[in-house]
């Protein structure tokens, strides 16, 4: 058998293991592993894992831009690139970036994947706060 023909695991590792009442460390399940991946994905600065200098989307260079079409574009593109990179779990459908209404400051990224392994669709968003003017 090569390593090609092993098969993973539909588990990964808890980002944080928590015991639960009895004790026992949970597993969670392949939604929430690639959920918290992705969520540690876009919070990481490339440079910030040791072994991974590479890693990470490196939202925060957009932090004090300016919201306006062009930020909001990077935006979408730092998260593509990094998730299509980054996570092989997935298939990314589609990465929105959008204005939050009353919230002139703050950006809404909207991800949509399915999983490689079952085809399952996932989504999740992300509010990010722009100090920009």
């Amino acid at each position: 058998m090569t390593m090609s023909d092993t098969v993973r695991p539909l588990l990964g590792w808890p980002f944080l293991p928590l015991p639960d009442e009895e004790g026992v460390i949970g597993w969670p399940g392949l939604e929430q592993s690639v959920r918290d991946s992705i969520r540690i994905l876009l919070s990481t600065r490339p440079g910030e894992q040791l072994m991974r200098p590479d890693f990470g989307a490196g939202l925060d260079r957009l932090l004090h831009e300016p919201n306006v079409l062009a930020t909001r574009r990077q935006i979408r593109d730092l998260v593509q690139n990094a998730i299509t990179r980054w996570e092989r779990r997935v298939l990314l459908d589609r990465v929105e970036v959008w204005e939050v209404d009353n919230e002139p400051n703050h950006v809404r990224v909207e991800i949509a994947y399915r999983l490689a392994r079952t085809g399952a669709p996932g989504a999740m968003n992300v509010t990010l706060q722009l100090d920009g003017r």
